[in-house]
């Protein structure tokens, strides 16, 4: 419903929303490299996780970039935003994807951004999309669990 659009995005300011498109645009140049860099870390935090995908993974890599531009570019539009991410989630729970393993892909997500950006991934920065994150997750979990 719209109340909850209206929730999700609570917590977030714009200083944060502006932070995390910043950072995304400085790793969109070097996403191949940062999709490659995040299932690594993914698949080393939890080995179990790999049997979740196919052997190929070239277009789930391409698959996980275009859908964080997504999410990116729509941070402040939550009535396109919420939609598209609870019907991932609905995909996910699916998939056979667990809570625990939202939180192995959050820290392989900012270790990620943290190898992509550098110096350029303040604390500030790492505190934005962990925000950011923990929006995007829950509501992918609250979406799989009324699925389920």
């Amino acid at each position: 419903g719209t109340t909850r659009t209206i929730i999700t995005m609570a917590g977030l300011t714009d200083d944060q929303v502006k932070l995390v498109k910043a950072n995304w645009n400085a790793v969109k140049p070097i996403k191949e490299t940062a999709a490659d860099l995040f299932y690594d870390k993914l698949f080393e935090l939890d080995p179990s996780i790999r049997s979740l995908f196919k052997d190929d993974i070239s277009i789930q890599k391409k698959a996980l970039m275009a859908t964080i531009s997504f999410c990116v570019a729509t941070l402040n539009h939550p009535d396109k935003l919420v939609p598209a991410v609870q019907q991932l989630g609905t995909r996910h729970g699916g998939y056979g994807v667990t809570d625990k393993h939202y939180a192995t892909v959050g820290a392989a997500l900012l270790w990620t951004l943290e190898q992509g950006l550098g110096e350029a991934f303040t604390p500030e920065a790492k505190a934005a999309w962990t925000e950011v994150y923990g929006i995007l997750s829950t509501t992918m979990l609250d979406a799989a669990q009324e699925a389920a």
